[in-house]
């Protein structure tokens, strides 16, 4: 399958009510909207149930404005056994100039059912190459980081 069968997009207008103390966009609201959207391409490439592994980057780089619009786009990046990763850029948009800019960047992990076969996934854009090319060392760090991770406690 190809990385642009993945994609993903979905736009946002930004309004009042989703602003924090700082007067930019709430983060929780865009991890609400980047999980929906990363997990689409996850789906289409799998075409089988998932569930959110993990959210292994977020990048936030400019901050989004009221009455601003932003826009998602996500698209497969790598995948293992049961693991699917997700990058997806975020473009935000003043609507008043049409001037757009990286709002911010996320990579994101889901994980299909046990039994699932998952086709092979090809680069067809040059930003799709360099992140394929990378997956391997990211899929490595990400396992080194759990590791060195202590028991969790409960109580």
């Amino acid at each position: 399958m190809k990385m642009s069968e993945t994609i993903s997009t979905t736009t946002h207008r930004i309004f009042e009510g989703q602003m924090n103390e700082h007067g930019s966009l709430f983060g929780g609201q865009t991890l609400e909207w980047l999980d929906e959207t990363a997990s689409i391409s996850a789906h289409r490439f799998a075409r089988s149930h998932m569930v959110t592994g993990s959210l292994d980057r977020m990048v936030y780089v400019s901050p989004v404005q009221i009455g601003h619009a932003l826009t998602y786009e996500s698209f497969v990046t790598g995948y293992g056994h049961r693991s699917i990763e997700v990058f997806t850029r975020m473009v935000g948009e003043d609507l008043d100039t049409g001037e757009q800019y990286l709002a911010a960047w996320s990579l994101m992990t889901f994980v299909v059912e046990k039994g699932s076969q998952l086709p092979t996934l090809e680069a067809d854009t040059p930003l799709g190459q360099q992140l394929q090319a990378g997956y391997a060392a990211r899929t490595a760090a990400n396992k080194a980081a759990r590791a060195a991770m202590p028991e969790i406690p409960i109580d």
